[in-house]
């Protein structure tokens, strides 16, 4: 927290929404979806920043409708949005003073950072932008500045400045998302400056960590790992292997991985900013389409076991996945089996459950930690995952105790896993 009267309960009320909403849509988009090879292929393919440039002539997308990404978000359940105002490439979406390299300078003549603002609002999403640290456009973006202070001051002036653009031009901004700070720390950037600044033109904005200050939230990526402090934090994922648009990658996770990537953010109270990368047209591929509205499909039926629950002490099933929410226990089962579920390693009194998307109540037996639900249904009732809901006079929480099966053996070292 970088402003000098912020306080706990200042960042509880601007995080409230934020905790609630659990999934959202990252969207890389810029010059790089024209060549389709990824968002990096400028460095990996080392071209020539002149070469590279040239894709502006060329980048005038002519079926950008951000209305239409906006309403497939809302229909997939995602709850916010952040797009990638400039990428590390320099290319900037919006009309920046501060160079030419700009998308309402060069062959698309549009303003796209404009239009996304107004169609995630008008979805009643909260709008997030996606800004680069690093820039391979600007002269000075490099490390020189490291031994040239004049180099230094230039560059992180201009960082600044679109930095206040982005946050003065736009209205209300949600979540400001920061990338790569190469090659400066939080005082070379002069984060707590840059941050205090956007606070300022936008008080109620969530920052991310990616300025080499903790801010708001942590952005582990490529993985869900919870923030071992117990800060806030938001699990950035790709649909297939690329950020940005690649023709040749149709390595597209299933809806079924979708589903435990979001219950693994919600049973670590954490989020999940899911990627799609549209393509030079500006249209989101079909398979991304396809998945988005599956997972959509399933979370309409079983929501509440993904949004807005609480850091769970549960351990896991053979069976599945579990999350909680206050008292109530969700089991997110894909290995249905049968009329009869035996849940184990629970401590707490079940009171009731039920069958999350239809709402049926099933019978239920408790010994001791040993819960025994009756009367399912012979098949699974949902895909890819049926979720019953158990609600419990407490808390429910895992219990470690020994195996009743061995009462000598604990099957579980921390050191080495299952043993």
């Amino acid at each position: 927290m970088n402003t000098e009267h912020d306080t706990q309960a200042d960042r509880d009320h601007r995080m409230a929404w934020w905790r609630e909403a659990t999934y959202g849509m990252f969207i890389h988009w810029g010059l790089y979806s024209i060549p389709g090879r990824g968002e990096w292929v400028m460095n990996r393919e080392n071209i020539p920043l002149e070469e590279y440039r040239k894709l502006a002539d060329e980048f005038h997308p002519n079926y950008y409708d951000p209305r239409e990404w906006a309403r497939l978000a809302k229909q997939a359940g995602m709850k916010y949005m952040v797009l990638t105002a400039k990428h590390h490439d320099g290319y900037c979406l919006w009309d920046s003073k501060l160079t030419d390299y700009t998308s309402t300078k060069s062959a698309a003549g549009r303003d796209f950072v404009k239009d996304y603002v107004d169609a995630v609002r008008a979805e009643g999403l909260k709008v997030g932008l996606y800004f680069s640290l690093a820039d391979w456009h600007h002269p000075d973006g490099d490390n020189r500045g490291l031994t040239d202070p004049d180099a230094h001051r230039r560059f992180v002036d201009f960082v600044h400045g679109q930095v206040r653009e982005l946050m003065t031009d736009y209205g209300k901004i949600d979540i400001l998302w920061y990338d790569v700070p190469w090659p400066y720390g939080a005082e070379g950037w002069r984060s707590a400056e840059l941050n205090g600044m956007a606070r300022q033109l936008q008080p109620h904005i969530i920052i991310n960590n990616r300025s080499k200050v903790d801010e708001d939230f942590g952005t582990p990526e490529g993985h869900v790992k919870a923030d071992e402090k117990g800060r806030d934090w938001e699990a950035c994922m790709t649909l297939n292997d690329n950020w940005g648009f690649h023709r040749f990658d149709q390595n597209w996770k299933s809806p079924r991985e979708v589903i435990k990537l979001l219950a693994d953010c919600a049973k670590g109270h954490g989020n999940l900013l899911l990627n799609v990368g549209p393509d030079s047209d500006g249209l989101i591929p079909a398979p991304s389409r396809i998945i988005l509205q599956q997972v959509g499909d399933w979370l309409r039926r079983n929501g509440e076991a993904i949004y807005s629950t609480d850091r769970a002490d549960v351990g896991w099933g053979n069976w599945g996945m579990m999350t909680v929410k206050g008292t109530t226990l969700y089991l997110l089962i894909d290995k249905w089996a049968g009329r009869d579920f035996t849940l184990g390693r629970v401590t707490g009194t079940a009171r009731s459950a039920r069958l999350l998307a239809t709402g049926t109540q099933v019978a239920l037996r408790q010994d001791g930690p040993r819960i025994f639900l009756s009367n399912l249904p012979e098949n699974a009732p949902d895909t890819p995952y049926s979720v019953i809901a158990v609600e419990f006079e407490e808390v429910p929480r895992h219990s470690s105790g020994p195996s009743t099966l061995n009462p000598t053996h604990s099957w579980f070292d921390p050191e080495v896993g299952i043993v």
